[in-house]
This record gives structure tokens, sequence and C-alpha cells, in this order.
């Protein structure tokens, strides 16, 4: 049993580091670094005999000088002996063989003498391999927005395929196309218009979800059940049933090419999963908490802003995110409603300028990146109040 998970075992490990190796050579040679060579067949050779010398050495050696060691010698082999690559490609191959033996380290002969190991350790390769490919395959449209952000004209006509970076030109040519945006084409307005239009959408939807959310959360009423339960039938419809009447109704009622109407549409969207969110997170909430309250002679008001609020931080802080993102990514309703230049949020401007062929298309690629970044940052940010917002609230107390 155990030389049969052995064997698994190191063969997983070595088409993972094929995997992981072959992402960098990828990127590498996207930077336009000349690899004559994947070595796919020495790289499946070194996952073997690392994953086979790791089990051997067990726990022997800390893992700290093992991963030192191990990372070092392939190093040598595959960026220097086999073919001699540049210090920054080098050094990005040490790092991936430090993850790899820190990753296969946990697994000694062991922990494979049990029956159940080899599924273990399969599951836990797939999972690890399913995150890297999707990040992957989620942040290299990314990357090559980016790249071609920092392009000249001249440079994608020559060659459009050339995704690396010329760090040797000036910090003003590097960023011509950034600069040309603001002052060129107006982004500064429509980064204003998509931040007042998001930020509202926020405050708004928070002040309606609360209240409302509570009510569902703690009070009986006539058609509480039915209104908890069938609270998210608006995303039955899809987006594009809608815009029409909405339209419609929008044109008689004088609200297109505005941003009242705009954050209507955002809140009446966004407000339905607001309230589901938050009042599963309210149901957790001791009630002894409001109990004690009321016999402070607290009304529902100071219950709400005193109590309810500070100990629901984390999950209102995930509504306020989703919200937001919503807000700042929505081009559909924008697309239908905003006609005038000078109203239009940033996805709307992008979409507009993309139609106008004499626009650039590093120009269109440096705005997509300032849509991306501001999302990007917040959700980095606020990611641990999304994740225990959306957990808590799954939790009885």
């Amino acid at each position: 049993m155990r030389t049969k998970n052995s064997i698994l075992f190191t063969l997983i490990s070595s088409f993972f580091l094929i995997f992981i190796v072959s992402i960098w050579k990828i990127l590498a040679t996207l930077q336009g670094l000349n690899i004559q060579n994947f070595n796919l067949q020495i790289i499946f050779i070194f996952g073997l005999l690392i994953s086979f010398a790791n089990l051997r050495i067990g726990k022997k050696i800390k893992i700290f000088y093992k991963s030192i060691i191990f990372s070092l010698i392939f190093v040598v082999c595959d960026g220097y002996i086999i073919q001699k690559l540049p210090l920054w490609y080098n050094i990005g191959i040490f790092l991936i063989l430090y993850f790899f033996v820190n990753k296969i380290n946990k697994y000694s002969f062991k922990d494979l003498k049990e029956q159940h190991s080899t599924q273990v350790i399969f599951f836990d390769f797939l999972t690890l391999f399913g995150i890297l490919f999707f990040s992957f395959v989620i942040l290299f449209p990314f990357y090559m927005m980016l790249i071609t952000s920092f392009k000249t004209q001249i440079a994608l006509l020559v060659n459009p395929l050339d995704f690396s970076i010329n760090f040797g030109q000036d910090f003003k040519d590097l960023f011509k196309s950034y600069f040309v945006i603001f002052k060129s084409y107006k982004f500064g307005q429509y980064i204003l218009t998509s931040a007042i239009v998001s930020v509202g959408t926020v405050i708004i939807t928070l002040i309606f979800a609360i209240p409302a959310a509570y009510a569902i959360a703690r009070l009986n009423f006539f058609g509480k059940t039915f209104m908890s339960t069938s609270i998210l039938i608006i995303y039955m419809f899809p987006a594009i049933v809608l815009v029409i009447p909405l339209y419609t109704i929008f044109s008689q009622l004088g609200l297109r090419n505005s941003i009242e109407g705009l954050l209507i549409v955002y809140t009446a969207t966004t407000l339905p999963v607001a309230i589901y969110m938050l009042q599963g997170y309210f149901k957790s909430i001791p009630k002894e908490l409001e109990e004690a309250a009321i016999l402070d002679k607290l009304g529902w008001f100071g219950i709400i802003t005193k109590i309810i609020i500070p100990l629901s931080i984390p999950a209102i802080s995930s509504v306020a995110l989703y919200v937001f993102m919503i807000a700042w990514n929505e081009f559909l309703f924008s697309l239908m409603f905003l006609d005038n230049p000078n109203s239009f949020t940033l996805s709307r401007a992008i979409q507009y300028l993309s139609g106008d062929a004499e626009t650039p298309r590093q120009y269109l690629m440096a705005g997509s990146v300032i849509v991306t970044l501001p999302v990007l940052f917040i959700f980095v940010y606020f990611e641990k109040y999304l994740v225990s917002g959306l957990t808590a609230g799954s939790v009885k107390g």
C-alpha cells in the first residue's frame, strides 16, 4: 500500500510541478524572453526526484533548508546549465520551487500508509491546481490589459503580440496613455460620476435594507413568511427583460441622462439581495440584547442604531462592498439610460470610446485598468469583512 501510494504521490506532484513551471515559462515568453525549449521531460524527472527525496528525508532536515537546497539545484540546472536565462527568470523559478517543496513537505511515508491517503493527496493537488488555473485565466486578461496600456501606438502596430514592458523609457512615456485619457478624454469626470453613483447606491440601499432586514428578522407582521422567502424573486427576470419598460417609464418621467435615474435603478436591483444577506445575519444576534435594551427604555430606532448596526459591521461591510461592485461595474442600464457624454459612467465611457475607430487601443486598455483597480483594492481591503459577513449569518447563535 505504501509503495503504491508513494508512486502515485510522486507522479501527481511531478505533473503539478510541470503545470506551475509552465505557467511561469509562458509569462516569461510573453515578456520577450527567448525560451527555446520548455524541457517538460526534465521538469517531470526533477519532480519525481524531489518528491521521492522529500519522502526519504522526511523531517530530518528543516523545511527551510530543504526548500533552499532543492530550489537552488533546479534553478542551476534549468536556468544556467540547460539554457542561460536572466536573473529575474531564475528568481521566479526559485520562488516556484520553494513553494512546491513547502507544499509536498507535509507528506511523508508515514502519511502514505493510510488507505485513503491517495484520494486525499489527489484532491489536495486538484484543488490547488484549480485555484492556480482559474487565477491564471482570470488574471491573464488583466495582465494583457495592463501591459497594453503601457505600449505606444507604433509598438502595437509593429508587434501586437509583444507583451514585454520597456522600463528604460521615461516615466511620462510609460504612463502616457493614462495622462492622455485624463487630459483629453475627461476620465476624471467619468470616475467622479461612477463614484457618486456607486457610493450613493450603497448609502441608499443600506438606509432601506437595514430596517427592512431587521423587520423580517425580528418583527411579526402579515406577509412576513412570503416576503422572506420570495425577496429574491426579482432575480428570476433577466435585466434585459426589465430594461425596455424601465427605459419607457424613465423617458416619460425625464429621468434619462441623469444620475438620479441610475440611483433608482441600481438601488432597486441591489436592495433585495442586501435585505436577504442582512436578515440572515440579524437572526444570529441574540434576542436577549434587544430585550435588555427595551427594559432600559430604548426604542426600535435606538436598538437598530446602538445595538444591531455595531454588532453587524461585518455583514453591513460585505453588503456595502457587494452593492458598490455591482454599481461600479454595471453596464446595461447605463448604456440604455445615458446618451449624454457628460453623464457617462466609466463602463459607459469605455464602450463609447471603443466605438470610435480613431481611439487608440492603449487608451482603451488604460481606461479598463482604471475601472478595475478601485474595485480590486477595495475588495482586498474589505475581504475579511466580506468573508465573515457572508458566513456568520449562517450560524445560529
